[in-house]
């Protein structure tokens, strides 16, 4: 007879799995929309860069490249680092050959950690000083790294899951949605209430973020990194 296996060895059910997904799906969107906005308001207060918005540095390149002027390497770099570190984040997911909410852990602590290298790199050498230096430009590509890694994790790990950081598509269903319930004569008014709750969440979170990340700044300086690495952490715990 053979020995049956090991509690740690056997598969997780695919109800329990499910399960987990669907609290990923209800609780970690609005920490990681907090997590965006920090950063990204952070970024560009201090580096002068947006590294949640992808979209931002391609107007700023784009005006750039028509208007003339001296160029800003970080906002050329930016776009090609984002798929580079998107592709190395699917490499990670190749090799863990995981999915799902066992994949979102070992992610989320990629993220954790790239946000703690720029809290590291900012309290040491403080780069706002000189936001078109070369560790500013360092402390900018590594904080583009952690969030394209929030961007491929949830369509990797949790695909239900909204966008974090892209608030225009957010805010348009939260209007919507706001709409449809307010109406009373919508077919799936419980839907859209539903809807309006979580795209709500996000776009408070994300505008949250915004505020205390600039508020932070203002008082911490570059102290303010230490916002988004712990809710990083929190969301690693949440996973």
């Amino acid at each position: 007879m053979s020995a049956s296996p090991s509690p740690l060895n056997r598969p997780i059910p695919p109800s329990d799995n499910a399960t987990d997904l669907q609290r990923l799906e209800n609780h970690l969107p609005p920490v990681l929309s907090a997590v965006a906005g920090m950063v990204d308001v952070i970024s560009f207060v201090g580096l002068k860069l947006f590294t949640a918005h992808v979209t931002g540095n391609l107007v700023l390149i784009s005006a750039l490249l028509v208007r003339g002027g001296p160029g800003n390497l970080p906002q050329i770099l930016a776009v090609p680092v984002f798929i580079l570190a998107v592709a190395g984040v699917w490499l990670i997911a190749k090799r863990l050959h995981k999915s799902g909410p066992a994949l979102a852990r070992p992610l989320l602590l990629v993220q954790f950690l790239l946000l703690a290298f720029v809290l590291m790199i900012a309290v040491i050498f403080h780069p706002s000083a000189t936001p078109h230096g070369l560790m500013a430009g360092i402390a900018a590509m590594i904080a583009v790294s952690a969030m394209a890694c929030q961007f491929a994790l949830l369509r990797l790990a949790v695909p239900g899951a909204p966008s974090t950081a892209v608030m225009t598509g957010n805010l348009t269903k939260t209007t919507l949605s706001l709409l449809d319930t307010l109406s009373g004569s919508a077919p799936a008014v419980e839907t859209a209430r539903m809807q309006l709750k979580k795209t709500a969440q996000l776009v408070i979170g994300f505008l949250a973020g915004c505020l205390v990340g600039a508020a932070a700044f203002s008082w911490l300086g570059e102290w303010a990194w230490v916002l988004p690495v712990v809710l990083a952490g929190v969301a690693v715990a949440l996973a």
